[in-house]
């Protein structure tokens, strides 16, 4: 019976106090505590929803109370400087660091497990480059383009208004302008605080076509063309995929839906909003890569691209042999790896599903390189890349630049409460909570965002240097090393190297299934081609 001592000394207490108010009146305040307390152990004991406040009335909710703070626990006295959850606290402090454009240094050497296996770094040269213009920059657009951008090597992701906050939308795309860097807008469409804050755009078009739709969801050409037109978007991105929660949709229940979101989304008040887990307007390679033709036509030629987290290699290929078929080529393509984050997605989504970022990007790379089109466009890497090293590496793996959205995030204030789909974020970020984002300073933040962009581009120039090399995109897989296992070390080349220019079209079998899944695809079908309905 020791488990409902509690409750007995608690009620116990009550009847001392209405006893004690015989002698003084100060025993009413523990009257009433030990009373309201009481009649919280009368109803944990009769209400059949939770066996141990049954079983431990009163005490029993100090383990939902615990449970509720142990995120808080954990990062802040439990877990060590290097323990990623997702996101370490050496990673967000160097963030916040830059953000502020506080020191950034370092003393007494490294704390990473250097001898560990997975532990990877840069080579260095003897003859390093001072590098004046840390500015990186390349040029996308292909030759169907008509108005090519020239795009920072270090771009804000995607993250849509509605999922973040009207503060942070507007300090995000404010520091982007500041920076003259770009931000990609998410599928929730342009809102009125992208347009206020003047920066670059990347307008997202994904499977709900948000700012683009007709009443019934489908995609509206005319609408696309005020919003493609506008000058402040740079770029076209058509989404099939993110990392995060690949091939599955999304539901924005009414009750979340402000007049806000309602103008930026194109869809009603009070009706649920429905983002499909795939396009409406095509179903197989030939009629998407139709309709990137149509989207850069009724863009006045500007470059659009698609995103996409790798799933099944071979309807990549399908893609791939569609852009031949059709000579119509995406100028771009942004590889989002399966760490990358969301707002909310199905735990099995978002731990087991999808192709992380290394291995979506190099056999995105390597299958371009095989049909000769590598040239032709650009492609971005998205998820995780918060700090120079991030950003060469994946550089050296085959990108052309890197996105990053939780990295921008940290700089405008996130504590990585990872409260995004609660509405209740802390700092005013992830919330519509009209209060709460109140307190997301946008004068403050977004220079925050400038800050952190210019001071990361700073990093990774004196990284450039240090190798030799003049630009980041100079990086190949030679110069990142990685220690294979506590003693053995490997060279990036040799784990993921740049295969031949060409081989697929050769029909030479280089390793790794190219070949076997290059013969199965067809730019019919997304179905392989011994596919029997």
């Amino acid at each position: 019976m020791e488990r409902y001592s509690v409750f007995g000394l608690v009620i116990l207490l009550a009847v001392l106090s209405l006893v004690g108010l015989i002698f003084s009146g100060w025993f009413l305040i523990p009257y009433i505590l030990f009373s309201l307390l009481m009649i919280l152990g009368i109803r944990d004991v009769v209400q059949p929803r939770h066996a141990i406040l049954r079983n431990y009335p009163i005490i029993g909710h100090m383990r939902f109370m615990f449970e509720g703070i142990r995120p808080e626990i954990r990062q802040y006295l439990i877990e060590s400087d290097q323990d990623e959850e997702p996101f370490s606290r050496d990673e967000r402090s160097l963030i916040y660091q830059r953000a502020k454009g506080i020191e950034d240094k370092r003393p007494f050497g490294t704390k990473q497990r250097v001898y560990d296996s997975g532990f990877q770094w840069l080579t260095h040269s003897v003859m390093p480059h001072h590098i004046e213009d840390h500015d990186f920059r390349i040029h996308v657009g292909g030759r169907d383009c008509k108005q090519p951008y020239d795009l920072s090597i270090y771009n804000i992701s995607a993250m849509s208004f509605g999922a973040l906050s009207a503060n942070a939308i507007l300090a995000l795309n404010t520091g982007a302008r500041k920076g003259g860097f770009a931000h990609d807008t998410g599928e929730g469409g342009i809102s009125r605080h992208h347009r206020e804050g003047g920066g670059d755009l990347v307008y997202q078009v994904g499977s709900g076509y948000f700012g683009c739709r007709t009443p019934e969801g489908r995609f509206d050409p005319e609408k696309f063309k005020q919003q493609a037109r506008d000058p402040q978007v740079k770029m076209i991105e058509l989404k099939l995929s993110q990392g995060a929660k690949p091939g599955h949709g999304g539901v924005l229940p009414a009750k979340k839906i402000t007049e806000e979101i309602s103008e930026a989304r194109g869809v009603p008040m009070g009706v649920d909003c429905v983002s499909p887990p795939s396009h409406p307007e095509f179903s197989t390679p030939i009629e998407m890569c139709e309709f990137i033709g149509r989207l850069r036509d009724l863009s006045d030629g500007k470059p659009v691209g698609i995103k996409l987290c790798i799933g099944h290699r071979r309807e990549f290929m399908c893609m791939v042999k569609a852009m031949l078929e059709t000579d119509i080529v995406p100028d771009f393509i942004v590889i989002d790896g399966k760490e990358g984050g969301t707002g909310a997605a199905p735990v099995e989504f978002a731990d087991r599903l999808g192709m992380p970022l290394v291995e979506g990007l190099t056999f995105a790379h390597n299958t371009l390189r095989g049909v000769g089109l590598r040239d032709r466009m650009k492609i971005g890497a998205s998820a995780k890349m918060v700090s120079a090293f991030d950003i060469a590496r994946i550089l050296a793996l085959g990108a052309d630049w890197a996105n990053s959205a939780r990295g921008f995030m940290f700089s405008i204030g996130c504590i990585q409460a990872q409260a995004c789909h609660t509405n209740n974020c802390p700092v005013g970020v992830a919330t519509q909570d009209k209060l709460r984002q109140k307190a997301l300073n946008v004068t403050n933040k977004s220079e925050r965002v400038y800050r952190f962009h210019q001071n990361t581009l700073k990093a990774l120039a004196e990284m450039t240097g240090a190798a030799g090399l003049d630009h980041p995109g100079q990086f190949q897989p030679h110069h990142l090393l990685m220690r294979e296992k506590s003693r053995d070390m490997v060279t990036g080349d040799e784990v993921y190297p740049y295969l031949p220019e060409g081989f697929l079209l050769r029909g030479e079998d280089v390793g790794f299934g190219y070949l076997k899944r290059w013969t199965r695809a067809r730019a019919e079908s997304f179905a392989p081609v011994d596919y029997m309905p």
